[in-house]
């Protein structure tokens, strides 16, 4: 299942159960039971159908949504070999700490509000009714080097549009990682029917704003003093890039 992939359930049993497995990650399925007071007969017929219908896998005695892993992207830059894949729960406290550890250098608000989320839900992907979200990591010699999160809005206004937010660990960068990253997440938003990207980031984040536009995004708007950073008042950059 694509995380753009509408949701339709036939049951409403079964959407609490999908909802419940979305919410929580890889949860075993006695959890289930117990959390949603399931017989265990009725459970596993309903987790059957689920599984039928492409929403949830099983892995041993867990269940977990059944996103499409798509392709991994093996590059080799400068002396780095990297792998460029969709990231998963196993990635969640690496993910958070390379997130947080960009975010604190204090120039991209943004990526720490993703961080909070994603270490408060300990979600890795989210996809309901509400929003949904991918994300990619970029890994070399088994350590998280960075990431690019997308953030999609379920409204169908809009829908044509996510919130894209890219960085790369500080011993990691100079070797074209971060773009690679860039490209991944751009990439997947075209191919999945999205016409538009934004990121902010504030003014002094100077290298962020040079690092989009080399690669064609463009200013579309600036909010004057929206960040206080340090005591001091910072513009914000929105930055946008059309992928029609």
């Amino acid at each position: 299942m694509e995380v753009t992939d509408s949701l339709n359930f036939d049951h409403k049993d079964r959407k609490d159960i999908y909802e419940y497995i979305e919410r929580h990650g890889t949860v075993r399925e006695d959890e289930v039971r117990r959390a949603l007071n399931f017989d265990p007969a009725a459970l596993g017929t309903h987790l059957t159908i689920l599984r039928r219908d492409g929403y949830i896998r099983k892995v041993g005695n867990h269940v977990q949504v059944a996103y499409a892993p798509g392709e991994e992207e093996m590059v080799t830059l400068d002396d780095l070999d990297v792998t460029i894949r969709m990231a998963q729960d196993v990635d969640l406290e690496s993910l958070v700490d390379a997130i947080h550890e960009v975010a604190d250098e204090g120039t991209y608000i943004e990526a720490e509000t993703v961080a909070d989320i994603i270490d408060h839900e300990e979600v890795v992907l989210r996809h309901n009714e509400l929003s949904s979200r991918m994300v990619f990591v970029a890994t070399t010699d088994d350590q998280l080097a960075g990431w690019v999160h997308l953030d999609l809005p379920e409204a169908e206004k809009l829908s044509h549009t996510a919130v894209l937010t890219v960085g790369t660990r500080s011993e990691y960068r100079g070797h074209g990682i971060g773009s690679k990253l860039l490209e991944r997440g751009v990439r997947w938003a075209r191919e999945h029917g999205f016409e538009k990207l934004y990121n902010s980031v504030p003014a002094t984040n100077e290298g962020a704003i040079e690092f989009l536009e080399n690669h064609g995004w463009e200013t579309e708007a600036v909010r004057e003093s929206h960040y206080k950073i340090d005591g001091e008042y910072v513009d914000e950059v929105m930055m946008a890039v059309s992928l029609r």
